[in-house]
């Protein structure tokens, strides 16, 4: 469904980045399509008091495709529900992110790298549509906005970027000698929390034994040694020796009653309203992960999903 959106006047030219990422997405994924707008139109309400008929005309136009979208996408959990949308577009935003960066590490530079980055910088501010980012996603906003530009203006004139982060100062002054026409950390912001740590060699994870205890351990022949030595055990003749035993209900084991729901030590917390909702919240999220065959994402929120049942306390 495309939009038929008047060219945003000066004033709202902030919104004007949310509303091409909509347009991009309007046959590949109007989910994204129908949030980016609605972003856009709650930004554009925001930025001025006074209304010019122009830019009037860009807002109605906008509010006019959203309820006609919403008609016709009624189905669609992703645009109806909050919390199923927002699980939507942090899962496209985190695979874009994903996928940029391995371009960017491996140096496969292109405008697809910067227009992946862009995106999903742009998606997560969409996210704060639903409330403030967790820190994960804030940084990865960070840090793919800033990407975006740097690679961008290095593809522009003719340098070659640098993958990943930025090198630190430390890893600078180990630098004998800087190009001159090689960004440095001070001419580039540094995106926290991204600097590439190449772990040690794991040590063996086999203890040796000490040759101290090994030759204390016990010889297994001085057991049937001391054995030999005992007195033999006097013979006691059986007085049942056909082994048969009467039955006897009062002697049987009585059986266990059963729990509808497993195992009663379970533990489970007394929950809040908006306890329980934190808790579908993690649910659909993981569903929504499985979607894009995310198994790692569905897992991790089952098991928040989990504890915040268990012991009412949030992981998050």
């Amino acid at each position: 469904m495309s939009a038929n959106i008047p060219d945003c006047p000066p004033s709202l030219k902030s919104i004007q980045h949310y509303l091409k990422t909509a347009a991009e997405h309007d046959a590949r994924d109007p989910v994204v399509a129908y949030w980016c707008r609605l972003h856009a139109l709650q930004v554009g309400l925001k930025i001025t008091n006074k209304k010019t008929p122009e830019e009037t005309k860009v807002l109605m136009a906008i509010m006019d495709w959203l309820e006609e979208a919403k008609k016709i996408h009624k189905d669609n959990e992703a645009v109806s529900n909050e919390v199923a949308a927002q699980a939507h577009l942090e899962n496209y935003a985190l695979k874009l992110f994903l996928y940029a960066d391995k371009q960017d590490r491996e140096q496969n530079y292109g405008k697809n790298v910067v227009k992946a980055f862009y995106t999903a910088g742009m998606i997560y501010d969409v996210l704060c549509t639903f409330g403030e980012l967790t820190d994960e996603a804030a940084q990865n906003r960070k840090y793919a906005k800033w990407k975006a530009a740097y690679i961008h203006n290095c593809l522009k004139n003719g340098e070659t970027p640098v993958p990943g982060p930025m090198p630190t100062e430390g890893d600078q002054n180990e630098e004998s000698t800087t190009s001159d026409d090689q960004p440095s950390s001070s001419d580039t912001p540094q995106a926290p929390g991204f600097a590439a740590v190449i772990p040690a060699t794991p040590p063996t994870l086999m203890p040796t034994i000490p040759t101290s205890f090994s030759n204390s351990l016990p010889d297994p022949n001085a057991a049937l040694r001391a054995a030999s030595q005992l007195p033999p055990v006097p013979y006691t003749p059986d007085p049942n020796p056909g082994g048969f035993v009467p039955y006897d209900p009062s002697q049987q084991p009585q059986p266990q009653p059963s729990t509808l729901y497993g195992d009663n030590s379970t533990p489970v917390a007394q929950l809040t309203p908006d306890q329980i909702a934190k808790a579908q919240k993690y649910c659909k999220w993981a569903s929504s992960a499985l979607n894009y065959d995310d198994v790692k994402t569905a897992i991790g929120n089952l098991r928040n999903a989990l504890e915040l049942l268990q012991t009412g306390r949030d992981p998050a």
